[in-house]
């Protein structure tokens, strides 16, 4: 199990990292993201910790971790919303090639919401 799950590399770093380190690094989804000089860190890790990444391969099912029991009801109804919304945008024929979506906690049973 990976002890990071992202990097940080300034633009004359990351220029580097494909000729040192090979493609193992983008095969396992570890490629560090670019930090300018100008951005703050604070943030920038904040909005990392904020993305979603979909990796649909060859399952027909696909789990997404939307939120935490820390956020309000609104922020988790958008969150949820959005996502959504994105996914349904990467798929070729969008709506229609959803069948059905279930949104399920932790510990909670699955609920259908489409």
């Amino acid at each position: 199990m990976p002890k990071y799950d992202h990097f940080l590399a300034s633009e004359s770093i990351i220029k580097n990292i494909p000729r040192i380190l090979g493609p193992g690094l983008n095969k396992v989804g570890k490629f560090p993201i670019l930090l300018s000089h100008s951005d703050n860190v604070l943030e920038k890790i904040k909005s990392i910790k904020s993305l979603i990444k979909f990796e649909l391969k060859k399952v027909l099912c696909i789990g997404v971790a939307l939120g935490n029991i820390q956020m309000e009801n609104e922020e988790l109804t958008q969150n949820i919303i959005l996502a959504i919304n994105y996914f349904v945008s990467l798929l070729k024929k969008n709506w229609q090639n959803i069948n059905s979506l279930y949104l399920k906690s932790t510990m909670g049973k699955p609920i259908r919401i489409f």
